[in-house]
């Protein structure tokens, strides 16, 4: 995935012009440049969805009507 564009068009300008001048690069930094480990970064992205593969139904309601509670508490 390519980093996001600026709209402006000075900003984009000069983003084209560092890219090209190789003072940015084009592209996401893999993980192995940001000096992460592959493994745990792979198992990062499946965050939530393993964790709720993992719980039972009862849990997963349980903790959805908590967050719901949360959200709708007035101050």
């Amino acid at each position: 995935m390519t980093p996001k564009r600026p709209r402006d068009p000075n900003q984009l300008a000069k983003s084209i012009v560092d890219i090209a001048t190789g003072q940015k690069s084009d592209r996401d930094p893999t993980p192995e440049e940001q000096r992460k480990d592959p493994a745990a970064a792979a198992l990062g992205r499946r965050g939530g969805k393993a964790r709720a593969e993992g719980m039972s139904a009862e849990k997963r309601s349980e903790i959805a009507k908590k967050a719901a509670a949360s959200r709708w508490k007035r101050d």
